[in-house]
Protein backbone atom coordinates (compact mmCIF):
# COMPACT_ATOMS: atom_id res chain seq x y z
CA UNK A 1 0.00 0.00 0.00
CA UNK A 2 3.33 2.36 0.54
CA UNK A 3 3.48 2.83 -2.99
CA UNK A 4 -0.34 4.44 -3.59
CA UNK A 5 -0.27 8.12 -3.87
CA UNK A 6 -2.73 10.49 -2.17
CA UNK A 7 -4.37 13.58 -3.64
CA UNK A 8 -6.94 16.14 -3.46
CA UNK A 9 -8.68 17.60 -6.57
CA UNK A 10 -10.85 20.63 -6.02
CA UNK A 11 -13.77 19.48 -8.30
CA UNK A 12 -16.93 21.65 -7.71
CA UNK A 13 -16.53 23.38 -4.99
CA UNK A 14 -14.85 20.52 -3.21
CA UNK A 15 -11.44 19.19 -2.22
CA UNK A 16 -11.99 15.65 -3.42
CA UNK A 17 -9.21 12.95 -2.48
CA UNK A 18 -8.15 10.59 -4.73
CA UNK A 19 -5.75 7.66 -3.99
CA UNK A 20 -3.43 6.73 -7.76
CA UNK A 21 -0.86 4.30 -8.55
CA UNK A 22 0.58 3.25 -11.86
CA UNK A 23 0.54 4.17 -15.36
CA UNK A 24 -0.69 3.31 -18.93
CA UNK A 25 -4.71 3.26 -19.74
CA UNK A 26 -6.95 4.89 -16.58
CA UNK A 27 -9.24 2.67 -14.42
CA UNK A 28 -11.13 4.40 -12.11
CA UNK A 29 -12.67 2.31 -9.03
CA UNK A 30 -15.79 3.83 -7.62
CA UNK A 31 -16.92 2.38 -3.70
CA UNK A 32 -19.85 1.48 -2.56
CA UNK A 33 -20.83 1.49 1.06
CA UNK A 34 -19.54 0.94 3.74
CA UNK A 35 -16.76 1.17 2.00
CA UNK A 36 -13.95 3.88 0.68
CA UNK A 37 -10.97 4.04 -2.06
CA UNK A 38 -9.53 1.31 0.36
CA UNK A 39 -12.05 -1.02 -0.16
CA UNK A 40 -9.88 -1.33 -3.94
CA UNK A 41 -6.87 -2.00 -2.39
CA UNK A 42 -6.10 -5.29 -3.92
CA UNK A 43 -7.01 -4.38 -7.43
CA UNK A 44 -5.34 -1.41 -7.57
CA UNK A 45 -2.30 -3.30 -7.38
CA UNK A 46 -3.16 -5.36 -9.84
CA UNK A 47 -3.99 -3.49 -12.58
CA UNK A 48 -1.04 -1.21 -11.76
CA UNK A 49 1.01 -4.18 -12.19
CA UNK A 50 -0.70 -4.70 -15.88
CA UNK A 51 0.39 -1.62 -16.96
CA UNK A 52 -2.56 0.46 -16.28
CA UNK A 53 -3.09 3.44 -13.92
CA UNK A 54 -5.52 2.92 -10.51
CA UNK A 55 -7.12 6.00 -10.16
CA UNK A 56 -9.63 5.46 -6.45
CA UNK A 57 -11.09 8.26 -5.33
CA UNK A 58 -13.58 8.74 -2.24
CA UNK A 59 -17.36 9.93 -2.72
CA UNK A 60 -17.74 14.06 -1.47
CA UNK A 61 -18.55 13.23 2.36
CA UNK A 62 -16.77 9.93 2.13
CA UNK A 63 -13.07 8.95 3.35
CA UNK A 64 -10.85 11.84 3.06
CA UNK A 65 -12.95 13.85 1.03
CA UNK A 66 -14.03 17.05 1.86
CA UNK A 67 -18.06 16.67 3.16
CA UNK A 68 -20.59 19.02 1.24
CA UNK A 69 -21.75 21.59 3.21
CA UNK A 70 -25.61 20.39 2.62
CA UNK A 71 -24.82 16.49 2.64
CA UNK A 72 -28.63 16.18 2.57
CA UNK A 73 -29.10 17.42 -0.74
CA UNK A 74 -26.19 15.26 -2.33
CA UNK A 75 -27.88 13.32 -5.73
CA UNK A 76 -26.18 10.28 -7.49
CA UNK A 77 -25.56 13.11 -10.11
CA UNK A 78 -23.56 14.64 -8.22
CA UNK A 79 -21.28 11.99 -7.86
CA UNK A 80 -21.10 11.63 -12.03
CA UNK A 81 -20.16 15.16 -12.26
CA UNK A 82 -17.23 14.97 -9.45
CA UNK A 83 -16.07 12.01 -11.54
CA UNK A 84 -16.28 13.73 -14.60
CA UNK A 85 -14.68 16.60 -12.95
CA UNK A 86 -11.88 14.83 -11.63
CA UNK A 87 -11.47 12.96 -15.12
CA UNK A 88 -11.36 16.24 -16.41
CA UNK A 89 -8.54 17.40 -14.17
CA UNK A 90 -6.22 14.71 -14.72
CA UNK A 91 -6.58 15.11 -18.48
CA UNK A 92 -8.23 11.51 -18.76
CA UNK A 93 -10.52 11.60 -21.86
CA UNK A 94 -11.11 7.64 -22.17
CA UNK A 95 -11.48 5.31 -19.07
CA UNK A 96 -12.29 2.04 -17.69
CA UNK A 97 -14.76 2.17 -14.84
CA UNK A 98 -15.08 -0.27 -12.44
CA UNK A 99 -17.97 -0.04 -9.54
CA UNK A 100 -19.30 -2.18 -6.66
CA UNK A 101 -22.58 -1.86 -5.02
CA UNK A 102 -24.13 1.72 -5.31
CA UNK A 103 -20.54 2.67 -6.88
CA UNK A 104 -21.71 0.30 -9.72
CA UNK A 105 -24.94 2.62 -10.15
CA UNK A 106 -22.79 5.78 -10.79
CA UNK A 107 -20.44 3.93 -12.69
CA UNK A 108 -23.32 2.73 -15.17
CA UNK A 109 -24.97 6.25 -14.54
CA UNK A 110 -21.74 8.08 -15.96
CA UNK A 111 -21.61 5.66 -19.05
CA UNK A 112 -25.32 6.64 -19.91
CA UNK A 113 -24.42 10.49 -19.76
CA UNK A 114 -21.18 10.34 -20.76
CA UNK A 115 -20.39 7.45 -22.86
CA UNK A 116 -18.13 8.46 -25.06
CA UNK A 117 -15.40 8.65 -22.40
CA UNK A 118 -16.16 5.34 -21.33
CA UNK A 119 -13.94 2.61 -22.85
CA UNK A 120 -15.78 -0.11 -21.12
CA UNK A 121 -16.96 -0.71 -17.81
CA UNK A 122 -17.05 -3.34 -14.67
CA UNK A 123 -19.64 -3.81 -11.99
CA UNK A 124 -19.63 -6.12 -8.87
CA UNK A 125 -22.91 -6.91 -6.95
CA UNK A 126 -25.06 -4.85 -8.56
CA UNK A 127 -26.45 -4.90 -12.36
CA UNK A 128 -27.47 -1.79 -13.69
CA UNK A 129 -31.51 -1.46 -14.11
CA UNK A 130 -33.12 1.66 -15.41
CA UNK A 131 -34.63 2.41 -12.07
CA UNK A 132 -31.01 2.42 -9.97
CA UNK A 133 -30.72 -0.26 -7.94
CA UNK A 134 -33.65 -2.51 -9.44
CA UNK A 135 -35.98 -3.43 -6.24
CA UNK A 136 -38.78 -1.28 -6.22
CA UNK A 137 -39.63 0.45 -2.44
CA UNK A 138 -43.14 -2.23 -2.33
CA UNK A 139 -40.82 -5.19 -3.23
CA UNK A 140 -38.54 -4.55 0.32
CA UNK A 141 -40.17 -5.30 3.88
CA UNK A 142 -40.59 -2.35 6.48
CA UNK A 143 -37.97 -3.27 8.45
CA UNK A 144 -35.27 -4.04 5.72
CA UNK A 145 -32.00 -1.95 6.11
CA UNK A 146 -32.45 0.16 3.21
CA UNK A 147 -36.60 1.27 4.25
CA UNK A 148 -34.92 1.69 7.72
CA UNK A 149 -31.99 3.73 6.31
CA UNK A 150 -34.22 5.85 4.26
CA UNK A 151 -35.81 7.51 7.04
CA UNK A 152 -34.24 10.69 7.93
CA UNK A 153 -32.59 10.55 11.51
CA UNK A 154 -33.11 7.00 12.12
CA UNK A 155 -29.85 5.64 11.18
CA UNK A 156 -28.08 8.33 12.65
CA UNK A 157 -30.07 7.65 16.04
CA UNK A 158 -29.19 3.69 15.78
CA UNK A 159 -25.67 4.43 15.00
CA UNK A 160 -25.57 6.86 17.49
CA UNK A 161 -25.44 4.11 20.55
CA UNK A 162 -22.26 2.79 19.03
CA UNK A 163 -18.72 3.90 18.63
CA UNK A 164 -17.99 4.19 15.31
CA UNK A 165 -15.91 0.91 14.97
CA UNK A 166 -18.45 -1.16 16.16
CA UNK A 167 -20.77 0.61 13.41
CA UNK A 168 -18.22 -0.42 10.80
CA UNK A 169 -17.92 -3.63 11.96
CA UNK A 170 -21.25 -4.89 12.25
CA UNK A 171 -22.43 -3.39 8.51
CA UNK A 172 -19.59 -5.87 7.47
CA UNK A 173 -20.83 -8.58 9.19
CA UNK A 174 -24.60 -7.86 8.34
CA UNK A 175 -23.48 -7.17 4.92
CA UNK A 176 -21.11 -10.80 4.09
CA UNK A 177 -24.56 -12.89 4.90
CA UNK A 178 -26.77 -14.48 2.05
CA UNK A 179 -30.00 -12.63 3.34
CA UNK A 180 -31.00 -8.78 3.58
CA UNK A 181 -30.80 -7.81 7.18
CA UNK A 182 -34.05 -7.46 8.29
CA UNK A 183 -35.28 -6.09 11.44
CA UNK A 184 -38.52 -6.77 13.68
CA UNK A 185 -40.35 -3.77 14.90
CA UNK A 186 -38.84 -4.02 17.79
CA UNK A 187 -35.32 -4.13 16.97
CA UNK A 188 -33.10 -1.30 14.66
CA UNK A 189 -30.40 -3.09 12.41
CA UNK A 190 -27.79 -2.38 14.58
CA UNK A 191 -29.21 -4.85 16.66
CA UNK A 192 -29.31 -7.79 14.52
CA UNK A 193 -25.25 -8.40 15.14
CA UNK A 194 -24.35 -10.28 17.73
CA UNK A 195 -21.51 -8.74 19.87
CA UNK A 196 -19.21 -11.61 19.83
CA UNK A 197 -19.70 -12.15 16.01
CA UNK A 198 -16.44 -12.51 14.85
CA UNK A 199 -15.00 -10.01 11.33
CA UNK A 200 -14.99 -12.20 8.11
CA UNK A 201 -11.62 -14.11 7.80
CA UNK A 202 -10.58 -11.78 5.29
CA UNK A 203 -11.18 -8.49 6.91
CA UNK A 204 -8.63 -8.16 9.16
CA UNK A 205 -8.15 -5.66 12.39
CA UNK A 206 -5.91 -2.91 10.13
CA UNK A 207 -8.30 -3.00 7.91
CA UNK A 208 -11.20 -2.44 9.96
CA UNK A 209 -9.07 0.48 11.47
CA UNK A 210 -8.17 2.13 8.25
CA UNK A 211 -12.29 2.28 7.82
CA UNK A 212 -12.68 3.03 10.97
CA UNK A 213 -10.47 6.32 11.07
CA UNK A 214 -11.51 7.18 8.13
CA UNK A 215 -15.58 7.52 9.20
CA UNK A 216 -14.45 9.17 12.53
CA UNK A 217 -13.44 12.10 10.05
CA UNK A 218 -16.19 11.84 7.50
CA UNK A 219 -19.39 10.53 9.48
CA UNK A 220 -22.01 8.52 7.97
CA UNK A 221 -24.23 12.33 6.81
CA UNK A 222 -23.06 11.48 3.21
CA UNK A 223 -23.34 8.04 3.17
CA UNK A 224 -26.77 7.81 4.18
CA UNK A 225 -27.78 10.90 1.57
CA UNK A 226 -26.31 8.59 -1.20
CA UNK A 227 -27.63 6.04 -2.11
CA UNK A 228 -30.43 5.77 0.20
CA UNK A 229 -32.60 8.42 0.95
CA UNK A 230 -31.68 9.52 -3.31
CA UNK A 231 -32.13 5.83 -4.21
CA UNK A 232 -35.06 6.71 -6.03
CA UNK A 233 -33.28 9.40 -8.38
CA UNK A 234 -33.67 9.02 -12.10
CA UNK A 235 -30.96 8.47 -14.26
CA UNK A 236 -32.03 11.46 -16.43
CA UNK A 237 -31.51 10.07 -19.88
CA UNK A 238 -34.33 8.78 -22.74
CA UNK A 239 -32.80 5.75 -23.39
CA UNK A 240 -30.85 3.76 -20.43
CA UNK A 241 -28.94 1.60 -22.72
CA UNK A 242 -25.23 0.71 -22.46
CA UNK A 243 -23.34 -0.20 -25.32
CA UNK A 244 -19.64 -0.20 -24.24
CA UNK A 245 -18.01 -3.49 -23.57
CA UNK A 246 -19.50 -4.36 -19.94
CA UNK A 247 -18.89 -7.48 -17.16
CA UNK A 248 -20.98 -8.07 -14.10
CA UNK A 249 -18.97 -10.38 -11.52
CA UNK A 250 -21.93 -11.77 -8.80
CA UNK A 251 -21.17 -13.77 -5.91
CA UNK A 252 -24.18 -16.53 -5.93
CA UNK A 253 -23.94 -15.55 -1.55
CA UNK A 254 -24.63 -11.89 -2.11
CA UNK A 255 -28.21 -10.98 -0.64
CA UNK A 256 -28.68 -9.10 -3.57
CA UNK A 257 -28.26 -11.67 -5.74
CA UNK A 258 -31.46 -12.81 -4.32
CA UNK A 259 -33.23 -9.93 -6.03
CA UNK A 260 -31.57 -9.85 -8.90
CA UNK A 261 -30.86 -13.29 -10.00
CA UNK A 262 -33.51 -13.64 -12.18
CA UNK A 263 -33.05 -10.29 -13.82
CA UNK A 264 -29.12 -11.23 -14.61
CA UNK A 265 -30.14 -15.39 -15.38
CA UNK A 266 -32.91 -15.01 -17.89
CA UNK A 267 -31.17 -12.48 -19.44
CA UNK A 268 -33.04 -9.74 -19.53
CA UNK A 269 -30.51 -7.46 -18.25
CA UNK A 270 -28.90 -7.59 -21.86
CA UNK A 271 -32.14 -5.06 -22.95
CA UNK A 272 -30.35 -2.45 -21.28
CA UNK A 273 -26.56 -4.03 -21.47
CA UNK A 274 -26.02 -6.01 -24.53
CA UNK A 275 -22.39 -6.41 -24.59
CA UNK A 276 -22.41 -7.50 -21.07
CA UNK A 277 -20.26 -10.85 -19.97
CA UNK A 278 -21.59 -12.14 -16.59
CA UNK A 279 -19.44 -14.18 -13.95
CA UNK A 280 -20.71 -15.97 -10.88
CA UNK A 281 -18.53 -16.37 -7.70
CA UNK A 282 -20.53 -19.55 -6.31
CA UNK A 283 -19.24 -18.86 -2.78
CA UNK A 284 -19.10 -14.55 -3.50
CA UNK A 285 -20.75 -12.43 -0.74
CA UNK A 286 -21.52 -8.87 -1.34
CA UNK A 287 -17.31 -7.82 -0.78
CA UNK A 288 -15.93 -10.32 -3.63
CA UNK A 289 -13.10 -8.07 -4.37
CA UNK A 290 -12.19 -7.95 -0.71
CA UNK A 291 -13.22 -11.62 -0.12
CA UNK A 292 -11.56 -13.33 -3.26
CA UNK A 293 -9.27 -10.56 -4.15
CA UNK A 294 -6.77 -13.08 -6.24
CA UNK A 295 -9.70 -14.35 -8.64
CA UNK A 296 -11.16 -10.75 -9.00
CA UNK A 297 -7.89 -9.70 -10.27
CA UNK A 298 -7.19 -12.47 -12.65
CA UNK A 299 -10.89 -11.69 -14.42
CA UNK A 300 -10.40 -8.07 -14.14
CA UNK A 301 -6.88 -7.50 -15.98
CA UNK A 302 -8.49 -10.00 -18.70
CA UNK A 303 -10.88 -8.00 -19.21
CA UNK A 304 -9.21 -5.09 -19.46
CA UNK A 305 -6.27 -5.96 -21.24
CA UNK A 306 -8.80 -7.44 -23.75
CA UNK A 307 -10.73 -4.24 -24.21
CA UNK A 308 -7.25 -2.07 -24.23
CA UNK A 309 -6.59 -0.10 -27.26
CA UNK A 310 -3.72 -0.87 -28.90
CA UNK A 311 -0.99 1.93 -29.64
CA UNK A 312 -0.70 3.21 -32.51
CA UNK A 313 1.92 1.78 -35.01
CA UNK A 314 4.32 4.73 -36.92
CA UNK A 315 4.07 4.39 -40.54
Amino acid sequence: MENIQHNYVEVRGLKLHVAEIGSGPAVVFLHGFPEIWYSWRHQMLAVANAGFRAIAPDFRGYGLSQVPAEPEKTTFKDLVDDILGILDSFGVQKVFLVGKDFGARVVCHFALLHQDRVSALVTLGLAFTPTGLGVSVDSLPKGSYVMRWREPGRAEKDFGRFDIKTVVKNIYILFTNNEMPIAREDQEIMDLVDPSTPLPSWFTEEDLTNYTNLYERSGFHTALQVPYRAWLEDDGVDNPRIDVPSMLVMGEKDYVFVHQGEYLTSGAVKKYVPDLEIIFLPEGNHFVQEQFPEKVNQLLVTFLNKHKRPLATPN
